[in-house]
């Protein structure tokens, strides 16, 4: 529900906007070229690399930052880029700390890994700042392309065909490209419209119509990108948003935590944000932990994260809970919400313990309640409106190998299709991979 100017509790303006502009600033700094160098230093160049493992993307970790380390940063952005097209935005945005970070040498034998991702942004922010696209097309190959989504699977799939030589149409819903990136991340995290200076930098390689508020099902149809274009890539993402299942769900002053984010996102003046005084979030993933943390960085004086589960199956990083620890959020393991307490408006969540039995997740009988005058749901999102004929598995377009649907000349990847985590990292290798796909069944 959107929330009325008038719900009680909810009130823009808690902060002077010199400070709301302090706690939304860049979460970390970026490298100067002195700290890139030493950062770099700290690299072992191991032959085997078990940092590139753990990368979705497979970039040549050890190779860029040597790039670094002889001053040749253009060389390292190059590097990433021919793996991960949208590497400036994976260096901010990627869990380096369950991915490469943990993986590397240094974290094992030291607890302090190399810090890959700000080289990485360091590399990659050199030769984006330079005005620089490094890639050439192939020649026309006459063959054309459509691609739904403008987020990071679709942003990867069409450079990749562009770059192929192919004629690349997205369509997108939102009137701006860049999916979760331009509306779905944390603020502090992508600073600077960077989402939408990558988008614009990524269409550079040519080849690319970008055709914004056209939605699949609405204003286009699978049935006529087929018949128009030789090859259909879905990547949409999950529109549709879980429902939270207790009484009380349809009060003012209940939303989503992804419109929350989103309007933080879109919004030119932090301070005309309303934002509750003691805020609750139900969830444990990232968009709960972002949700939380944005809540407490706009003024709330609490903000609550409820997980029906305990903190070690908590879908966030230990990383990411610290950090919403550290912005003074409270968090309450094993409870789950069973009801919306107010009279129109909240005032505040029952909240009952929850026990393991098993696999299943039962309540324990005991409930307690805590004061809230504004309920963000961060519980997961669905496939909304998946065209007929898609088999769908575990609620997402079931594929095979790199992206193949069950229907001939449709792919589908990034969070609308079965397979990997939902990171924009693994998005974008979930794109390149199929646009790779795609490229050799049109070419014979």
């Amino acid at each position: 529900m959107t929330n009325s100017p008038f719900t009680p509790g909810i009130a823009p303006a808690r902060l002077d906007p010199a400070t709301l502009a302090e706690n939304f600033s860049d979460l970390h700094a970026p490298l100067d070229a002195h700290e890139a160098l030493v950062a770099a230093d700290r690299c072992y160049f191991c032959h085997d690399a078990p940092c590139i493992t753990a990368c979705p993307t497979s970039i040549d970790i050890p190779l860029f930052i040597r790039q670094i380390a002889t001053g040749t940063p253009e060389a390292a952005a190059k590097t990433i880029f021919d793996q991960n097209i949208l590497g400036g935005m994976c260096a901010r945005v990627c869990p380096t700390e369950t991915l490469c970070e943990e993986a590397c040498v240094r974290e094992a034998a030291e607890g302090k890994p190399v810090e890959i991702g700000r080289l990485q942004r360091f590399a990659t922010d050199t030769l984006m700042e330079q005005g620089i696209h490094p890639f050439t097309r192939a020649a026309a190959t006459g063959k054309r392309v459509a691609v739904v989504g403008a987020g990071p699977a679709g942003l990867a799939c069409a450079h990749r065909l562009a770059l192929h030589g192919h004629d690349v149409t997205i369509y997108d819903a939102k009137p701006k490209g860049g999916g979760l990136n331009e509306y779905g991340i944390a603020y502090y995290k992508s600073v600077g419209n960077f989402a939408k200076a990558e988008v614009d930098w990524l269409l550079e390689i040519g080849g690319i119509t970008m055709e914004t508020g056209k939605a699949l099902g609405r204003d286009i149809t699978l049935d006529g990108l087929r018949a128009e274009f030789d090859a259909v890539f879905l990547g949409m993402g999950l529109g549709g948003v879980n429902a939270l299942r207790a009484t009380g769900e349809d009060r003012s002053g209940v939303r989503d935590a992804v419109d929350f984010i989103a309007d933080l996102r879109q919004s030119s003046d932090l301070a005309a944000l309303p934002v509750g005084r003691n805020v609750v979030v139900i969830g444990g993933g990232m968009t709960a932990i972002d949700a939380a943390v944005q809540s407490k960085l706009l003024g709330a004086e609490s903000v609550t994260v409820l997980y029906r589960r305990g903190r070690d199956a908590m879908p966030a990083s230990r990383y990411e809970q610290d950090l919403a620890a550290s912005k003074g959020v409270r968090f309450v393991f094993n409870a789950m919400p069973v009801a919306i307490l107010g009279n129109g408006a909240v005032t505040g969540v029952r909240v009952e313990y929850t026990r393991s039995e098993g696999r299943s997740l039962v309540g324990t009988g005991e409930t307690f309640d805590i004061p809230a005058d504004q309920v963000l749901k961060a519980i997961g999102q669905t496939l909304d409106g998946a065209p007929d004929g898609l088999d769908i598995t575990g609620g997402k377009i079931a594929v095979n190998g790199p992206g193949r649907t069950t229907l001939k000349g449709i792919w589908a990847g990034g969070d609308c299709a079965s397979g990997g985590e939902d990171l924009t990292v693994t998005a974008v290798a979930e794109g390149r991979d199929a646009a790779e796909d795609i490229h050799s069944s049109l070419m014979g």
